[in-house]
């Protein structure tokens, strides 16, 4: 699967790459590969992680109940 920097997930989703980082460190957003320095992620992971956040209302998330 191809992989995507944080740069590119940050454009990818219009906010600060910064965000993600304050993401990792809290154990927020999405799972990553660190190789190093390096922050990868997984696009197949990104694509499950962005349809698990489809929200009906601003309750939040639809629940796997609510499919």
């Amino acid at each position: 699967m191809p992989k995507l920097t944080q740069d590119q997930l940050a454009e990818r989703w219009h906010m600060s790459p910064r965000t993600l980082e304050q993401w990792r460190w809290l154990g927020k957003g999405p799972r990553f590969l660190k190789i190093g320095a390096r922050v990868l992620y997984d696009e197949g992971v990104i694509e499950a992680f962005e349809e698990a956040q489809v929200c009906q209302n601003t309750c939040g998330p639809i629940s796997e109940e609510g499919v």
